[in-house]
Formats: C-alpha cells, sequence, structure tokens
C-alpha cells in the first residue's frame, strides 16, 4: 500500500510539472502574439485553455484520491496540499494569458502606436518568475522560491510606471486611449501572473519548511517539527 501511495505521489508531481509546461507556454506565447501582433498565436493560446483545465481538474482528483488512501504523514500531506494550491495557481497563470491574447486581438484592429511601456522587459521577468518558480518545485528547495518571492516587487514597479505613463500618455492624446487601455490590461495581467507565480513559491516554502510565508516574505529559515 504504501509502494502504491508513494508512486501516486510521483504521478501527481509528473502531472503538475505538465500543468506547468502548459502554463509557462501560454504566457510566453501571449507575449509573442503581442510583440508579432500575431493572431494565429493568440488562437493557440485560446486553443490550449481546455487542455489546461482539463489537467487541473485531473490533478485535484488525483490529490484527494491520495488523501483518501490513506493517512499520509505531515510532509507528505503539505506536498499533495501544496500541489493542490500550485495547480489553481497554475490554471490562472492560464486564464492570465488568455486575457492578454484577447487584449491582443483587440489592438490587432487598431492602428499601431508606439506606446510609452516596455511590455517585453515586463513580460521577460513574469516569465523568469514562473519558470523559477517551478524550479524550485521540481528541486525542493525553498532558497530557490524565497528568490521569486524578492522578484515581485519589481514586476509590481514595472506596472506602476506602466499605469503612470499610459495615463499620461492618454490625457495627452486621448485618439490612443484604447490602445493605451489595452497596454494597461496587459500589464495588470502580467502582473496578476507574477502574483501566482509568488504564491507557487510560497507554497514551496510550506512545502519544504512547513513555514507560511504568504504574509512575511522573509528568510524561512525555522523547519516545522519533523513529523513522521
Amino acid at each position: 500500500m504504501r509502494t502504491k501511495f508513494h508512486q501516486g505521489l510521483e504521478d501527481l508531481r509528473d502531472r503538475l510539472l505538465r500543468m506547468g509546461g502548459l502554463a509557462e507556454q501560454a504566457v510566453d506565447r501571449a507575449f509573442e502574439a503581442y510583440r508579432d501582433r500575431d493572431l494565429a498565436k493568440c488562437h493557440s493560446v485560446l486553443e490550449g485553455e481546455s487542455k489546461i483545465n482539463e489537467l487541473e481538474r485531473g490533478i485535484d482528483e488525483a490529490a484527494f484520491d491520495l488523501i483518501a488512501m490513506q493517512q499520509p504523514t505531515a510532509v507528505d500531506l503539505r506536498f499533495i496540499l501544496a500541489v493542490v494550491k500550485i495547480n489553481s495557481d497554475l490554471e490562472r497563470v492560464g486564464d492570465q494569458s488568455v486575457n492578454i491574447v484577447e487584449r491582443v486581438m483587440d489592438m490587432i484592429d487598431l492602428p499601431f502606436v508606439d506606446l510609452p511601456v516596455d511590455i517585453p522587459r515586463m513580460a521577460s521577468a513574469t516569465s523568469a518568475m514562473v519558470r523559477r518558480a517551478l524550479e524550485s518545485f521540481i528541486e525542493g528547495k525553498a532558497e530557490l522560491a524565497q528568490a521569486v518571492l524578492e522578484m515581485d516587487n519589481v514586476v509590481d514597479r514595472m506596472r506602476d510606471e506602466a499605469f503612470i505613463n499610459l495615463v499620461r500618455k492618454m490625457n495627452e492624446t486621448p485618439s490612443v486611449t484604447q490602445q493605451a487601455l489595452d497596454a494597461l490590461l496587459i500589464a495588470r495581467n502580467l502582473e496578476r501572473v507574477a502574483d501566482h507565480a509568488t504564491n507557487i513559491a510560497e507554497d514551496v516554502i510550506f512545502w519544504v519548511k512547513g513555514a507560511d510565508v504568504r504574509h512575511n516574505v522573509g528568510d524561512p529559515s525555522t523547519d516545522a517539527e519533523t513529523q513522521t
């Protein structure tokens, strides 16, 4: 029974990694769609959403089955709970990617405007956060997750800068208001992706350390009491 249980844990891990790959791919393709004003890439992100949603449901079912199978040890239970929460955040990363391409499709139908916002830089930082959060899960290293938490403020500042510059642009040039609003929403969606990456990192720390750092991004240096 224990062997079957641990095989189930490994399967759960593999499923979540597939989910992570799809979510990361969705973010990258959404940015490429923005960069290239590419309608085909927009549709690719939209079509991929159903795969992410299907995988999310399967992971949740597998996780709950493992809990019901037998009483997990403390660290195994933390792992399963972390997987459930990470699974939800990855699904929402997919949702944010869909939101981005919906704005891109709107922009494609409008005249191109050179806007005062560095979406490529923001997308690069956000994608790096998602990738590193997943790496922290793969390697089970709280220090990698901690680095993700420290990146969140950088993306927040980019979002704030985008808001200030785009609102100024709309006031100075009302004719570009729609394009500026689309870009502002894209920046907001990228910031939300960064928030979900932060949540994932926090869940990795919870799994590895048994420490809840959701409202405290300090170094989680104290492990939970070892339980077996």
